[in-house]
């Protein structure tokens, strides 16, 4: 029989990046995750987030670990388009969409950027992707796209217009699902002259 301790690194190889909360929802005491910290078996990534040693990280890394502290948050603008590979930008910040009656998330690290989206801008084209055995929401390539025009004041038109222009060239078979979230984000005017351009 496995002891208490042996149970607690078995089930973090599984989930791969834990809060000391997803330990205590399946019967673990917080307590044998601190023993394996000091042990050194088990990495503190950020406050409240925790891997086991050699655990294999992905470049997508801090969305994981957003994913974690703020289950609520949708991965938005330029951290999807990063994502998507739709754009050369290299954002510091993990960007994501929150609905606006939800609680400002507080992370020492990584940093965020926060936007708040509301009606189906917040709902629609949601994509859940298992990143490290966890479950990430990330929009959709289409549905970041629109947002970038929606957003394009926040983070310029230029990255706007290249991740179109990427888009496109990816996307071939892509622009039925452009023109819905131009209209969900009430952006069809502003993107269709650089659509024109484009194609």
């Amino acid at each position: 029989m496995p002891t208490e301790i042996e149970k607690t690194i078995q089930m973090i190889r599984r989930l791969g990046v834990v809060r000391p909360a997803d330990l205590e929802s399946r019967g673990l005491s917080r307590h044998h995750l601190y023993r394996l910290v000091r042990k050194g078996e088990v990495e503190r990534r950020a406050r409240g987030i925790y891997v086991a040693r050699g655990h294999s990280y992905s470049i997508n890394h801090s969305l994981v670990q957003v994913a974690k502290k703020v289950p609520q948050g949708v991965v938005c603008l330029l951290s999807a388009l990063r994502f998507h590979e739709l754009t050369t930008q290299l954002p510091a910040e993990v960007w994501i969409a929150l609905s606006g009656k939800a609680r400002q998330p507080r992370l020492d690290h990584p940093r965020l950027q926060i936007l708040r989206f509301s009606g189906e801008a917040l709902t629609k084209g949601i994509e859940v992707h298992r990143i490290e055995r966890v479950d990430v929401c990330i929009y959709s390539a289409a549905k970041t796209v629109a947002d970038c025009f929606k957003f394009r004041n926040k983070i310029g038109i230029d990255v706007a217009v290249e991740a179109l222009r990427d888009f496109t060239r990816r996307h071939r078979g892509g622009a039925a699902d452009l023109s819905r979230f131009a209209r969900i984000c009430r952006v069809t005017r502003v993107m269709q002259p650089y659509l024109d351009s484009i194609t």
